[in-house]
């Protein structure tokens, strides 16, 4: 029996020695998973949820000691990519006193020798002069290197184009009126912020779409009208201004429900003026450049359009008296309130050069006009723009005073295009001239149109194209040759590349070239059977690849292959386009002189078939 009684213990024994071993074995691979776990908890981000903070606090009195909470990362500005520096200098040969340049300046009233903007103006690349989404200024921005905004996704589907009828309004002198859309007549697309959205007067369907992309086109009828971008309804009641409209116009860049925008030519309600429009109500809030008193030139025409230095809000607007405008608003606008209101202040600077005449004609001989029709680029505090008379100009608009000049050779229209090229972003332009009988070359001959590359801080040319000769009918139509349209600078697979539409070069027939930004030699040239006055407009699809729109006087709106100039397809609009084109993404904007808006998709473009002669 002790015998049996010893076994039992032994085996007693032998059962709780089992026991006690596994009993280590899960208490070591337990203090193993605490640790791991420790090191997992010590790897984490210092914002841990409480859950967290709490399991770590436990694992840690599991070893008598606290875990340390780990130090933040401190959070890394991005370093600003630094803005190029623009400080032109005149070189022999672009001295304006090389021109005979004679410069006033005006500030509030009083004719002054010297001028210094208190809140100095300085422009940033053209693709930082707005956040709003789409074409608010002529061809887009302050380096008027776009009137595109978006990808283009061909998908093959589109709906049929929508149209929009204008009308037409008398000249105030002569005979036959001005009708529909005219030279530069580019629309201006915007979408809206919601905040400046729900205060203006839109009809309730346009104000309740969250995708509303408005179209607001100031055509030949003295009207602006506001267009739904998709579908071509009204989005508001249109403002009868009285006035035509050749130029483009311009939006506030920072989204501000003001509008820019000056007649081009006098009316029976009166001689040419620039307006501000309050665009909640519809009401004009300022008018200026009528019977101004420091003109030299009687002609108070804007076909320019306008930018706005959303820093010092001041607005910058050239006009053809010669005069070029720069007003500080002094904006109040209260979005909450619903209103908002400008108490003008306007600083001008006027100029006349050797060859520039107040008036047509002195004592018996033509003169050379003074007057800015094109649209200024603005780089850093530079403003440079071209004139009636052939002069390219580069004005310090915190000085207000010229600081190069270049010989265009003739009446310029066409606005210039500024590239920032090379490592260090050196900044050209680029432009071309027209043709005016009697400056140049007897009426109906041709003359030679020079298309330049210029260096903008010195004002010199780096490179010159002349392949191109021109021709103009001064009488009875009044058609203008050579380059009237304004010029495309290529992007992502079109880099290296500039477009230019050339008028007149065969009778009425016109090109589209390329040409190379490196030298100006030619890469290829389109054939047009009518002359393009409207401006050319490059746009991308989702790849990168380019194409260019491009509309002429026989009434075509072309899609071209912007690498090789091929046609893709054509379709005809009716009557001659002088306007030049806006596109939004998929959709392309552009009016007719026969009193047509058209708003299609690039995709029913691309896919047209003529119809069947």
């Amino acid at each position: 029996m002790g015998s049996q009684l010893g076994k039992r213990r032994r085996r007693r024994r032998r059962r709780v020695r089992v026991n006690v071993g596994r009993l280590l074995l899960i208490l070591v691979l337990l203090a193993a998973v605490i640790f791991l776990s420790v090191l997992l908890v010590k790897s984490c981000a210092a914002d841990k949820t409480e859950e967290e903070k709490e399991s770590s606090g436990f694992i840690s009195s599991l070893f008598g000691k606290e875990t340390p909470t780990p130090s933040p990362l401190a959070t890394v500005a991005p370093t600003p990519t630094p803005v190029p520096t623009f400080s032109p200098s005149a070189v022999a040969g672009t001295m304006p006193s090389d021109f005979g340049l004679e410069e006033a300046i005006e500030d509030n009233g009083t004719v002054v020798d010297a001028y210094t903007r208190a809140e100095p103006i300085d422009f940033l690349e053209g693709d930082k002069y707005t956040e709003l989404e789409g074409v608010i200024t002529f061809r887009g921005n302050n380096f008027r290197d776009s009137a595109a905004y978006g990808t283009v996704t061909w998908t093959g589907q589109a709906a049929e184009p929508w149209t929009f009828s204008v009308g037409s309004m008398a000249k105030k002198s002569g005979s036959g009126s001005w009708t529909g859309c005219g030279w530069t007549g580019q629309p201006l697309i915007v979408k809206w912020p919601e905040e400046t959205k729900r205060i203006m007067n839109l009809y309730d369907s346009a104000k309740n779409d969250p995708d509303l992309v408005e179209v607001i086109y100031a055509t030949m009828d003295g009207h602006i009208y506001f267009l739904d971008l998709y579908t071509g309804e009204k989005t508001r009641d249109p403002i009868n201004v009285g006035y035509p409209f050749k130029g483009a116009g311009a939006l506030d860049p920072r989204g501000y429900p003001l509008m820019y925008v000056g007649s081009g030519d006098d009316s029976t309600a009166g001689d040419s003026r620039a307006f501000i429009i309050n665009l909640i109500d519809g009401t004009i809030l300022y008018e200026f450049g009528v019977e101004d008193g420091f003109a030299l030139r009687d002609l108070s025409y804007f076909d320019s359009s306008a930018l706005v230095d959303a820093e010092t809000d001041t607005l910058i607007y050239p006009g053809e008296s010669g005069i070029l405008y720069t007003i500080k608003l002094n904006t109040q606008y209260d979005p909450n309130a619903g209103t908002i209101s400008i108490n003008p202040q306007t600083v001008k600077w006027r100029y006349k050069g050797a060859r520039s005449l107040s008036t047509d004609t002195v004592d018996g001989s033509q003169g050379w006009w003074l007057g800015i029709e094109d649209s200024a680029i603005i780089w850093r505090e530079h403003a440079i723009f071209t004139d009636n008379g052939g002069h390219m100009i580069c004005l310090n608009l915190n000085t207000m005073k010229a600081v190069w000049v270049q010989d265009t050779l003739d009446d310029t229209n066409c606005t210039p295009v500024l590239s920032l090229e090379g490592p260090d972003n050196h900044p050209y332009v680029y432009t071309s001239t027209s043709f005016h009988p009697n400056w140049r070359a007897s009426e109906n001959s041709t003359a030679p149109i020079p298309i330049w590359k210029i260096d903008a801080v010195t004002g010199q040319i780096v490179a010159q194209n002349d392949t191109y000769h021109c021709q103009t009918i001064a009488t009875p139509n009044q058609v203008s040759g050579g380059v009237q349209g304004t010029l495309a600078i290529g992007e992502k697979d079109l880099e290296g590349l500039i477009f230019v539409p050339v008028a007149m070069t065969e009778g009425t027939r016109g090109k589209l070239v390329a040409l190379n930004t490196s030298d100006l030699s030619v890469k290829w040239e389109c054939d047009f059977a009518g002359y393009p006055w409207s401006s050319p407009v490059a746009v991308y699809d989702d790849s990168g690849k380019g194409y260019l729109v491009q509309c002429n006087k026989t009434g075509y709106i072309h899609l071209i292959d912007g690498q090789t100039g091929e046609i893709i397809s054509e379709m005809s609009l009716g009557s001659n386009v002088e306007a030049s084109p806006a596109v939004y993404n998929n959709m392309v904007v552009v009016g007719t002189r026969g009193g047509l808006i058209y708003g299609m998709d690039l995709n029913y473009l691309k896919n047209y078939q003529q119809p069947a002669a």
